[in-house]
């Protein structure tokens, strides 16, 4: 279950990572309502998956989730940059959440 909470919690981050870049520095008011929503909703569900995972994984898991999943939401959703290089750092980033997965009890 503390598995499932974190990866909701990292979904949860990228939800309001995007939804901050929409809200034109707080200037939109549904899209500041959303950020501040889902960053409560993030955070909470990364402490109740804590009760059970190293804080050195789950912290890992849940940052590199809303750091891979914001650079498809970027890619997909508002044009950013799609090259070799950038998905190289995402296929890293995704490689050493797979080694903390395993890494854990």
């Amino acid at each position: 279950m503390s598995w499932i909470l974190l990866v909701v919690a990292g979904l949860f981050e990228v939800v309001w990572a995007y939804s901050m870049k929409l809200s034109n520095g707080f200037s939109n008011f549904a899209a500041s309502a959303v950020t501040i929503v889902a960053m409560i909703a993030s955070v909470v569900l990364l402490s109740m998956s804590m009760r059970s995972l190293p804080l050195g994984t789950a912290y890992t898991i849940w940052t590199g989730i809303g750091a891979v999943g914001s650079f498809v939401v970027g890619i997909l959703f508002l044009g950013e940059q799609f090259n070799v290089v950038r998905v190289t750092a995402a296929v890293l980033i995704v490689a050493g959440l797979v080694l903390m997965k395993l890494s854990s009890h």
